[in-house]
Formats: C-alpha cells, sequence, structure tokens
C-alpha cells in the first residue's frame, strides 16, 4: 500500500473515532416523562392539577370513574374519622338488619350525646332511620341501629353494640380498609385522646366507592340539603350537616364529622359529568376550613377534568 493509502486510511480511522467520541458524550435523547408527552418532533404539556391550598391534614380526591388519583395529600395517614365512622355504621346495620324491620328508639339511644330530635317508643321503618341518622349525623338514630343489628348477630348478648362495632372492624377488613379500626358505633372521641373510629382519607374515600356502587341508594339522602324523612310516628325535618352541599354540583352523597380530636371532616361525592363520580375526603381541617377546603378541591377539579377534556 502507498503511504498516500496508508494515509488516508489512518485519518479515516481517526475521524471515526472522533465521531465515537463525541456521539458517547453527547446527551440521548430519552422517553418523555409525565407531564409531558412527545409528539413527533413537539413536545406538549399534559394538564395538571391546579395548585390549591388546603388547610386540612390530609384530603384525597378520586376519579371513581377511571379509577385514578388526582390529588393526594397525606392520604395514608390515619386520623381521627369523627362522624364519617357512620358510614360503615350504615352499610354495616343495612346488611345485618331485615329491610321489613323497625327500629324502635330506646332511652339508651337518646341518652347518647347531642339531640337530633328522635322520640322515646319511636318506630322507624330500617332505610329511613338510615337516611336520618346520616344526614342530621344522629348519634342517637346510629346507636338505635347498632343496638338492633347487635341482637341480630346474637339475641343473648349483654352487649349487643359490641358485637355490631365488630361487625365494622370485620366489614373493613374484608373491605381492604387496612387503615380503618373503630372503637363505637358513632365516631365520638372515646376520651381525650382516643378518638371512636380511625381510618385515612384515601380508605374513607374507597368505602363511599364501594357503598355508591353496591347500594347507592344507601347515601342517597345525604345529597339533599335539607328533608323530611318520616317514622310511624312523627315526620322530622333532617337538615344535612354539610353546610357547602349546595357549592357542588351533582351531589351523590356527603357526610361530616368533627370532634376535638379529629377537627373538620368531611367527605362527598359528585358527578362531574355522566356517570363520572368523583370522590373527595378531607380530614382534620378546622370546623369552617373543612367546607372551605372541599368547595376548593372541587372547584380545582371541575377546572382539572374541563382542561383534559379540552386538552390544553
Amino acid at each position: 500500500m502507498s503511504p498516500k493509502r496508508i494515509a488516508q486510511t489512518e485519518l479515516a480511522i481517526l475521524l471515526l473515532a472522533i465521531g465515537l467520541f463525541l456521539w458517547w458524550i453527547h446527551p440521548k435523547n430519552t422517553p418523555p416523562e409525565d407531564p409531558f408527552l412527545a409528539m413527533g418532533t413537539s413536545t406538549i404539556a399534559l394538564p395538571k392539577f391546579p395548585p390549591t391550598v388546603v388547610e386540612a391534614q390530609s384530603a384525597y380526591v378520586y376519579d371513581a370513574s377511571e379509577h385514578k388519583v388526582i390529588y393526594s395529600k397525606n392520604a395514608d395517614a390515619i386520623r381521627p374519622l369523627a362522624s364519617l365512622t357512620k358510614l360503615m355504621s350504615a352499610l354495616t346495620a343495612s346488611e345485618l338488619i331485615p329491610a321489613y324491620m323497625l327500629v324502635k328508639i330506646t332511652g339508651d339511644d337518646i341518652r347518647q350525646e347531642g339531640d337530633t330530635g328522635l322520640y322515646l317508643d319511636e318506630k322507624w321503618p330500617l332505610s329511613k332511620l338510615i337516611d336520618f341518622t346520616l344526614i342530621t349525623s344522629s348519634n342517637d338514630g346510629v346507636t338505635a341501629l347498632a343496638s338492633v343489628a347487635g341482637y341480630q348477630i346474637s339475641s343473648t348478648s349483654t352487649n349487643p353494640v359490641q358485637l355490631f362495632v365488630d361487625a365494622m372492624n370485620a366489614k373493613a377488613r374484608a373491605l381492604g380498609l387496612g387503615s380503618m379500626h373503630f372503637m363505637n358505633q358513632s365516631g365520638l372521641d372515646v376520651s381525650p385522646v382516643v378518638s371512636g373510629g380511625y381510618g385515612s382519607a384515601k380508605d374513607i374515600a374507597r368505602l363511599v366507592d364501594y357503598i355508591i356502587q353496591k347500594d347507592p341508594h344507601l347515601l342517597e339522602a345525604t345529597s339533599y340539603d335539607k328533608m323530611i324523612i318520616s317514622s310511624e310516628d312523627i315526620a322530622h325535618v333532617a337538615e344535612n350537616t354539610n353546610k357547602a352541599i349546595g357549592e357542588i354540583p351533582n351531589v351523590i352523597a356527603s357526610k361530616t364529622g368533627y370532634t376535638d380530636l379529629s377537627g373538620g371532616n368531611v367527605i362527598v361525592a359528585f358527578n362531574a359529568g355522566l356517570n363520572h363520580p368523583i370522590i373527595i375526603s378531607v380530614l382534620g381541617s378546622s370546623y369552617d376550613g373543612r367546607f372551605v377546603d372541599l368547595a376548593a378541591l372541587a372547584s380545582s377539579t371541575l377546572v382539572y377534568l374541563e382542561s383534559l377534556d379540552k386538552g390544553i
């Protein structure tokens, strides 16, 4: 080989080596990560949930239609549930007490904390007492349900209410709601340091999701701000304890809770579109702050979903 050919070959090898070296050190193109999606040579940002400040210690927004979490703040933290406990009480009672049975209000029932207007010896159809109990958060009503349901478990029991609470805990385990544990049927604080019920923002949302799929009528009354609910003896005006219900569109279900230990709790399920349920849970806010938090999260959720629809 001539010296000229040798020189050309060496130059070609040198240029190839330089090219390989530059390729090696040059940043590589990598697949796009959320919230971006590469399309051709352009990159399009996917919508984000709007920045939303909430007072609550824990909050959770779940798109039950898409089976997708769209907002979460300390959602797995276990916190006192207060009267959100009554959601599990209502579900458990509805499964233990025959639908045809009348529930009688006893002296033990009306001695519970709070007065929602129930009368001694008043008789209630099961479904109507559940409606009244949930919409007014009646401790009297839920204790009557617990007592009658406990007797369905064992008619000879000296503590039917405890049997009912045990059944609530068994139901939580069966549903895989590992954060949930109940000390009583109402969620009232047991002592200055022990709550009547515990759970996470995520699990209470999962419970509501289960109920509205299994038995949507169970929570239907809680979608109204006020209604007349009649026992066998008297008509009662039941006012919803959720003061923000009028600010949420197409409500499916709601429940509030408040004790010294829990602070302000609230949960709502609403339709953001045709058969598009969204569930929002708020735990550990203040008495009024929970409703502000709820309204803010609902508003942000609707903005987020609209941006998804428009692709902006």
